[in-house]
């Protein structure tokens, strides 16, 4: 990527210079905590899933802005079902005898590590003691915004019916024998909806206007969740059916889903209530400053802020200039430290490299247009499959001041943690996340 190379010049340098301040404390992320204390969505990105301080950091300025500035939920990037285990626990409902650790090891859907990890249980343990300090209504919930989670949402939903609405539960069994003969594949769905003119997408409405129906004007937890799955139920159908066709369409359904889920969590906490995201700088930072916006493609990030104006919305990115990640090498394989290549000449992360030389935060003003924050150029983005030899392909073209409203850099960084390892794939295992870069 060489787009803006010859732009970041000297001025660029001064314009860096003047924005940074060192990151060594949690009390150096004053300026990020002041710019974040009036948003009512703060959406935390990072530039990979697997490198250690960007988990670190994000937990730490999550903890501020639960302290200090009161936020009442968190969203991750996760599956509803596994998050709301988390949500139960870390609310002191849930497995009260086990620690965060116990509690990630359930996650099992790859990439295991991304969640089930040191970092962030080390995270949720805090939560709960937080949490566990206060009355249950004012507890931090903690609760995935991710779309994959098909069949075991279709299970969730089967459950709440059997004990809430017997009589209704005919149209989830009747979603469950549709998918069914797909074996919990979703690619054997998405090809088959290819091959064959025939889909479950009629099954699934059916069955999230039945949930919808019986849950009305219920403020119970299950019901809650009994709605959020058959939502997921819904979109993850329309995205396993969309993705096979290899273009902006799937992503586009995934990151929707992920605000709606967003607007539907600020719902539940109240009107004044406010909300930190985790996601990847992909979806967190606004697509529309991105190469994204040309192919059709938007994300949380831009949707937060079309739907809630700037103001409401604080967008932060992570970046590095080299160091190791945790990744794998290919969709479902077991996840490894891959050694992170020192920046691409001409890229955003060059010229921070150049400047700062250490951690350090930058609060973007008003006035994006200057020399730096004006100016595309590549920005690195890792995915959970990552090959080194391919790392030109990892820059997204980018104005900074356009696409996040603060940075936090690092010189060098190290992999995440994992709880376990991932056990060698037991069959073909094919991608079921879109690129984003």
């Amino acid at each position: 990527m060489t787009v803006g190379v010859a732009r970041l010049t000297a001025a660029a340098e001064d314009e860096v210079t003047a924005l940074a301040r060192p990151l060594a404390t949690t009390d150096d992320l004053d300026p990020v905590v002041d710019r974040l204390a009036t948003a009512r969505f703060a959406c935390l990105g990072e530039a990979s899933h697997g490198t250690h301080e960007f988990y670190g950091w994000r937990a730490e300025l999550t903890r501020r802005l639960v302290e200090e500035q009161g936020y009442a939920w968190i969203g991750v990037e996760g599956d509803w079902p596994d998050c709301w285990r988390i949500h139960r626990w870390v609310t002191g409902q849930d497995d009260q005898d086990r620690a965060a650790a116990g509690v990630l090891a359930e996650f099992d859907r790859w990439p295991e590590w991304m969640w089930a990890n040191h970092e962030v249980a080390s995270f949720l343990d805090w939560l709960r003691g937080w949490n566990l300090e206060r009355a249950p209504e004012r507890r931090v919930g903690f609760y995935g915004l991710d779309v994959y989670s098909l069949w075991d949402s279709l299970r969730r939903i089967r459950g709440w019916l059997r004990t809430h609405a017997p009589d209704a539960l005919a149209d989830a069994e009747r979603a469950w024998q549709c998918f069914l003969p797909f074996h919990e594949d979703p690619h054997r769905y998405a090809w088959g909806t290819r091959l064959v003119p025939a889909s479950c997408e009629d099954d699934v409405v059916r069955l999230l206007a039945t949930v919808r129906a019986r849950t009305h004007g219920l403020r119970e937890e299950s019901a809650f969740d009994a709605l959020q799955n058959a939502l997921v139920a819904a979109q993850a159908e329309r995205y396993y059916r969309t993705m096979v066709r290899a273009d902006g369409a799937s992503w586009n359904i995934r990151d929707r889903h992920m605000t709606d889920t967003a607007d539907r969590l600020a719902a539940r906490h109240g009107p004044g209530s406010r909300g930190i995201l985790w996601a990847h700088n992909t979806h967190v930072g606004d697509a529309r400053a991105t190469d994204m916006a040309r192919a059709g493609m938007v994300n949380v990030g831009q949707l937060l802020r079309e739907r809630y104006g700037d103001d409401a919305v604080g967008l932060v990115g992570m970046a590095a200039h080299r160091g190791h990640v945790l990744a794998a090498s290919a969709w479902g394989a077991p996840e490894r430290s891959f050694a992170l290549p020192v920046a691409r000449a001409g890229s955003h992360e060059d010229l921070l490299h150049r400047v700062l030389r250490r951690p350090s935060a930058l609060v973007f003003g008003p006035d994006r247009s200057g020399p730096w924050l004006g100016v595309r150029a590549g920005h690195r983005a890792v995915g959970v499959v990552y090959d080194p030899a391919r790392e030109s392909g990892n820059y997204v073209p980018t104005v900074m001041g356009a696409r996040y409203d603060a940075q936090l850099w690092f010189e060098e960084t190290g992999p995440v943690r994992p709880l376990h390892h991932e056990p060698p794939p037991s069959g073909p295992e094919l991608e079921t996340e879109p690129s984003g870069f």
